[in-house]
């Protein structure tokens, strides 16, 4: 089995529904073949740095998987008859990989991906209490502007 990373592009006027059945149908083919989805992340909608069929932004959908040539080729194929999909690129990371290397890189995701979650978190907490701290900066602002405005 080989490690590989695919990120495909997703059209933007998709409902939640049919982007869940193109992701659904991705991961069925590649688990279809003993395969294994080390990470499946969903990068949302993206402005397109030029236009692709004439679309200006897309969905773009990440994935690290363990799987076969054929299972890879076969997913290629459906993405390039599929209208939905404007792009898709996937490159080979490992010839050989062991269930052991597997297991791993699927904690080190699930590490990672909580680890984001938590900094989002006290990100957010930040944003609030820096957002009240410059409404009251504001306000001390506009108090100095109209002072100068009498002094002249």
């Amino acid at each position: 089995m080989r490690r590989y990373e695919t990120t495909f592009v997703l059209r933007p006027s998709l409902s939640e529904e049919e982007i869940n059945s193109v992701i659904e149908r991705t991961t069925t083919i590649l688990t279809g073949s003993d395969g294994k989805i080390i990470e499946l992340d969903r990068w949302g909608m993206k402005k397109l740095a030029y236009l692709i069929k004439k679309e200006s932004q897309g969905f773009y959908v990440f994935s690290d998987y363990c799987s076969t040539p054929e299972a890879v080729a076969e997913m290629e194929r459906r993405f390039r008859l599929d209208d939905a999909v404007l792009r898709y690129m996937t490159i080979k990371l490992n010839n050989d990989i062991s269930e052991e290397e597997i297991a791993e890189a699927t904690a080190q995701a699930e590490q990672k991906k909580a680890a984001a979650a938590v900094e989002a978190e006290s990100t957010d907490d930040d944003t609030d209490s820096s957002t009240e701290l410059n409404e009251d900066d504001d306000t001390d602002d506009d108090l100095s502007a109209d002072d100068s405005d009498r002094s002249e």
